[in-house]
């Protein structure tokens, strides 16, 4: 008997399920590859911009400002360091934020990149696609056509054996919008 989707077991499944475990490691794969081609830069990006997205992140700054806010109140032992009010941890604040606003950029436009990588990918596959399942329409159109096999469908068969270009798509998009 020959392989196919339902008989092949052989790899603790059918055929189906090896590829798509095959298709999901090649992903994981691609990923980890890209996580570790990250530069130094990105790699620090990508933790601050990690940690900061994280319910830690929003514990150590409270218990930060109470602190500070308590010491410069008086209410501890220990002495007042910010001689404004608060003005050092305004300025501090004001600081972080300007540098977690940068993190979060790069790892952003990074993140975006590989979006645009991946959607270039889709769209190629896509068109693969496309193209080999206007020729099997072909295919079967002749088939059916030596065979006298008719259909009522003949007029939608001609126009999805025609093929639809990435350009065509888009003008129609923009004639529409």
């Amino acid at each position: 008997m020959e392989p196919n989707e339902s008989t092949d077991k052989s790899a603790g499944g059918t055929l189906l399920h090896h590829l798509v475990r095959n298709n999901m490691r090649t992903i994981a794969e691609i990923r980890a590859q890209a996580r570790r081609s990250r530069s130094l830069q990105h790699r620090i990006a990508d933790a601050v911009t990690n940690f900061s997205g994280h319910m830690n992140f929003v514990y150590f700054h409270v218990v930060w400002f109470v602190v500070w806010i308590v010491v410069n109140q008086g209410v501890t032992p220990m002495r007042p360091f910010d001689p404004y009010p608060f003005g050092l941890l305004t300025m501090v604040v004001s600081l972080e934020a300007i540098f977690l606003s940068t993190f979060v950029l790069i790892s952003q436009n990074r993140q975006s990149a590989q979006s645009e990588e991946r959607a270039d990918l889709d769209l190629h596959i896509d068109l693969l696609a496309e193209h080999e399942i206007t020729k099997i329409l072909r295919i079967v159109d002749s088939i059916a056509q030596k065979v006298g096999a008719s259909s009522e469908l003949d007029s939608e068969v001609g126009e999805l054996e025609e093929q639809l270009t990435p350009e065509q798509v888009l003008a129609e998009l923009r004639r529409q919008s």
